[in-house]
């Protein structure tokens, strides 16, 4: 771990938990072994003095808790007592603290209705300005009055291009009669809406659909009774008190009604995935490989702004199934030649994955096509299978009805059929005899290789993507568009110009050992050459196994020029491992790595290895039963090198790897000058945890998997560099944290309290000794409608987790929600000029957008943090949804920008602030350790998984040793 502290095993200063009751010092220290984050002198067991800085002020929060009685939290961590924790030292002047005025602090309201999300507490000020163009387009609404009209059509179908065309006959046959003269615009599902009232409060009407075969002659004509009636009026005048910033609540049907009215063309041309369009003719179709197609499109939405209702337009793409004969998409996706061999398990069961919701249509018959919706596929092959001949009485085979009925001799007589039907009364359906219906979506997982064919087709630079949006704007033609003249609905088809900042870089700090202390950041980005770690990590135990066929010469110069690197950028590293590299076997990888912890038993001095690196089989698909074995069962830290790398490497790659080979091992790579000095309001004039949050969840078409949840939190302070993180397996697709606090009773110790945010302060005040004053929470993967959930939810767990600790204990919270998932992009204002752009084309890393197209009255911004390597970049959406800390505007922006620079795997700036990314990457990390127990428990390919409750699959404990490190980086 760390040899760079305050002390350690080999250096003065804290040993262990038993002296935590020691005054701590001014600078966090770094735990266990180490030197000073800033030390000059490397070497064993040697301190070198820290810089001085200016210690912290005492803390002067209103929600200290209660000094009466024992704390929960001192009871698990040791004797450390409150007085303790807070030494008592001269606040330092400046004006970095003295704007900040902390406010009491109140349990968070029961019920939703309790909520509020706070008001923008002005606009930054920091920064260059400049002017960006944003891809939103002013919509200016005339004073009509908007009617909101509830369909009902029966018989239901869930086929929402089937409801349009009953409701596209319906007014094509009584538009000028009982609709009064109205052009309506419809959902699709159960709502209507009409500009001024229609002439009757209800109606029923009959609707007849004909449906015609592919000559376009009549095969058959299907009754629907579809009955309108009225439901309210869309309140306009709220609306524009909502625009203007003088009611809070925002008049979501009304939005709605006029989004529907500015889809409503779209809707009848184009195929609708979400809030997108797509058509093949939008450009060429771009094949993806394995039955899979690349169609492009655009996404649209109406969104209420600053400066009006603004709408959203963007450039889409998205994978669609090829419209073709399924038997060519069998042997395309599973990349076999047309066989009489029977299917091997693996690929039945991946083709009832990828075949499972499609439709098809059955053309065996050339009198008549009928459209089925695939359920799964049989278990055993087509010349096995038999059904119940009602004619007959007796069973007869597949094989023989499609003979007898319809003189086909089927040819694919091994392969497995179709399941269409009931699980009472399935009908079996050949692959030969069925198409693939066009325009349907591909909603399972990509593979590698069809996503950088997706990324390679659909990659434009910033100047392209802003011609293709504007091409969009021109070819819909909203303007002439005959839903919006009846509605009153005028958009400009200009893109909004808006005021920007561009923020400055922080300033980093690198150890004093180094030629260059300090550098300043250029562009997003600098070089660490000249550099070394601020806090270089110890190796003392190390190995290498190689699972590729990597001649052994070239595995021990890689692993010794690595380790020369490591040693280098100011890490303490062994040159020489504690064996030879050892030569394994793909084909048993556990095996392999359980006798490589054997063997580090009998030749490790304390048996235990610091590092494992791994060299990758040639082949994919290892490296998440790689990390289960190592994290979850043998608690080793291990670093992958993929074989290309290590057959061919320069210094860059050995330099980025070690980077994440010492955060792994405890050291820190770089930290924020401004925080050693304590120069950063709301995070260094008190203490401060600074949480990240995500849930992932499983590939769509996986119906059996759990969403995985994953928290980190800072464990130093004021550096805010070191992150521990938790995982936890919840509910199939449910957003909200589950596992944030927990209340059980466990037979031996009574109640237990428990969860992920509990484990983490009490982690924070092992590493520092010290209690959070304050508590930042940075939360990814909300969407807005969730907003109210997840902050009545999540934020109700962490009061609880902090009440649990110490009795009074609530230390104030802000509640930031990261979004990613938008189509919102900005463009320069020239493009091509060096002041505004990268070398990408993109807007310049720190640019930040809190006006014009952002939230009426809430405290929300866009922040480019990063610089464009490829393509469009894409800002980060920070929403405040809680803040006791009364943040303002130009704080919460700068503090938020100077973090991105703190990401520990790379010399760049990067898109969203870290631990929201750290969270992001444990959250995939504990997937692979779900992904490697799967791959042995797959179930038959018969079964229908979605008839039978799913159980949470719990997820294997990771080793402390594993847990206290940024193993995940």
């Amino acid at each position: 771990m760390s040899r760079r502290g305050g002390g350690g095993r080999r250096g003065g200063g804290r040993a262990g938990y038993e002296n935590l009751s020691r005054e701590p010092q001014p600078i966090a220290p770094s735990h266990g072994r180490g030197r000073g984050h800033a030390g000059g002198q490397r070497g064993r067991g040697r301190q070198t003095p820290p810089v001085q800085v200016t210690p912290p002020a005492p803390s002067t929060s209103t929600v200290a808790a209660s000094s009466s009685g024992e704390s929960s939290l001192i009871r698990e961590v040791g004797h450390l007592s409150l007085a303790e924790t807070r030494p008592n030292v001269p606040t330092p002047a400046g004006p970095s603290t003295s704007a900040i005025v902390q406010t009491p602090v109140q349990a968070p309201p029961q019920s939703s209705k309790g909520i509020t999300i706070p008001a923008r507490p002005g606009f930054g000020k920091v920064g260059r300005r400049c002017i960006v163009r944003a891809n939103h387009f002013l919509v200016e609404v005339a004073d009509k009055d908007i009617c909101h009209y509830d369909v009902v059509i029966a018989p239901e179908t869930p086929s929402r291009k089937t409801n349009r065309s009953v409701m596209t006959e319906l007014v094509k046959m009584h538009q000028h009669s009982y609709l009064g003269g109205r052009t309506p615009a419809y959902d699709g599902r159960k709502s209507l809406y009409t500009a001024g009232q229609l002439p009757f409060t209800s109606k029923e009407f009959v609707i007849k659909l004909v449906e015609t075969d592919q000559m376009g002659n009549a095969r058959r004509e299907k009754e629907f009774k579809v009955t309108i009636k009225f439901a309210a009026k869309a309140d306009l005048h709220h609306l524009k008190q909502f625009l203007m910033g003088r009611q809070f609540d925002l008049p979501q049907e009304t939005i709605q009604a006029l989004d529907v009215v500015l889809r409503e063309s779209s809707c009848t041309q184009y195929t609708t995935v979400g809030r997108s369009f797509y058509s093949p003719h939008f450009g060429l179709s771009t094949d993806l490989t394995g039955g899979v197609e690349c169609w492009r499109g655009y996404y649209q939405s109406l969104r209420p702004s600053q400066m009006g209702l603004s709408l959203n337009i963007d450039i889409a793409a998205t994978s669609f199934y090829k419209g073709a004969p399924l038997i060519d998409f069998v042997a395309e996706y599973l990349n076999i030649q047309y066989t009489s061999r029977p299917l091997r398990d693996s690929d039945r069961i991946k083709l009832k994955k990828a075949l499972s919701g499609l439709r098809v249509e059955a053309v065996h018959n050339s009198d008549i096509r009928i459209r089925y919706k695939v359920n799964g596929i049989s278990s055993v092959p087509m010349d096995n299978l038999t059904f119940p001949d009602d004619a007959s009485g007796t069973s007869i085979s597949v094989v023989q009805y499609f003979r007898d009925k319809y003189g086909r001799n089927l040819k694919y007589t091994k392969w497995p059929c179709l399941l269409a039907g009931s699980s009472t009364k399935p009908k079996y359906l050949p692959m030969e005899v069925c198409q693939i219906i066009p325009g349907q979506k591909y909603a399972k997982k990509l593979t590698d290789r069809q996503v950088r064919n997706i990324l390679g087709a659909t990659c434009q630079r910033p100047q392209e993507r802003e011609a293709s949006i504007l091409q969009v704007v021109h070819k819909n033609s909203y303007g002439n568009d005959k839903f919006a003249r009846e509605f009153g609905l005028k958009i400009v088809d200009k893109m909004v110009s808006v005021d920007a900042r561009i923020l400055p870089p922080p300033r980093l700090k690198y150890h004093d050992s180094g030629e260059e202390k300090s550098v300043q950041p250029s562009v997003g980005q600098w070089n660490m050459m000249r550099m070394k770690m601020v806090d270089g990590g110890t190796v003392d135990n190390w190995a290498c196994v190689n699972f590729s066929r990597t001649h052994q010469r070239d595995v021990i110069k890689f692993c010794n020029d690595l380790a020369m690197m490591c040693n280098n950028k100011g890490m303490d590293f062994n040159m020489s491992p504690s064996f030879n590299p050892i030569e394994g076997n793909s084909n048993n990888l556990e095996a392999g790595l359980r006798n490589l912890h054997k063997l580090a038993l009998d030749r490790v001095p304390g048996g235990q290895l610091n590092l494992v690196i791994i060299i990758l089989p040639d082949t994919s698909g290892f490296y998440g039963r790689i990390k289960k074995v190592c994290e979850t069962e043998l608690g080793i830290v291990s670093q992958c090198c993929a074989p290309r790398n290590v057959a061919r490497y320069n210094m860059q790659y050995l330099e980025n790897v070690s980077l994440k080979i010492n955060v792994k091992v405890g050291g820190r790579n770089t930290v924020l000058e401004d925080a050693l000095y304590k120069r950063i309001p709301y995070l260094t004039d008190r203490i401060t945890i600074v949480f990240g949050a995500d849930v992932t969840h499983p590939a769509p078409g996986e119906d059996s998997s759990p969403s995985i949840a994953a928290v980190v939190a800072s464990m130093d302070w004021p550096q805010v560099t070191k992150y521990r993180g938790v995982v936890s397996a919840q509910t199939h697709r449910e957003e909200m944290i589950q596992n944030l606090y927990s209340v059980v009773n466990d037979p031996q110790k009574g109640t237990v309290a428990r969860g992920m945010i509990r484990e983490l302060m009490v982690a924070f005040y092992k590493s520092t000794g010290r209690k959070p004053d304050r508590i930042i929470f940075y939360r990814d993967g909300v969407s807005e409608g969730q907003f109210n959930h997840v902050l009545l939810n999540e934020m109700d767990k962490i009061r609880k987790a902090c009440a649990s600790l110490q009795e009074g204990y609530l230390p104030p919270v802000t509640f930031v929600v990261v979004q990613k998932r938008h189509h919102t992009r900005l463009f320069p204002e020239v493009h091509g000029s060096r002041n505004l752009t990268d070398k990408s084309g993109n807007i310049l890393p720190g640019t930040v957008v809190d006006t014009k197209i952002c939230h009426p009255t809430e405290f929300d911004f866009y922040l480019c943090s990063h610089a464009g390597i490829k393509g469009t970049s894409r800002p980060t959406h920070y929403h405040v949804l809680y803040d006791e800390n009364k943040f303002t505007a130009d704080a919460l922006q700068t503090l938020t920008n100077n973090l991105c620079y703190t990401y520990a795997r790379c010399t760049r700036s990067v898109s969203i602030v870290p631990p929201a990314y750290y969270a992001h990457l444990a959250a995939f990390r504990a997937r692979y350790y779900m992904e490697a127990d799967q791959s042995d428990k797959s179930s038959s390919v018969g079964d229908r998984s979605h008839e039978r409750p799913v159980e949470i699959q719990l997820l294997p404990d990771i080793k402390d040793n594993v847990k206290e490190v940024m193993f995940y980086c």
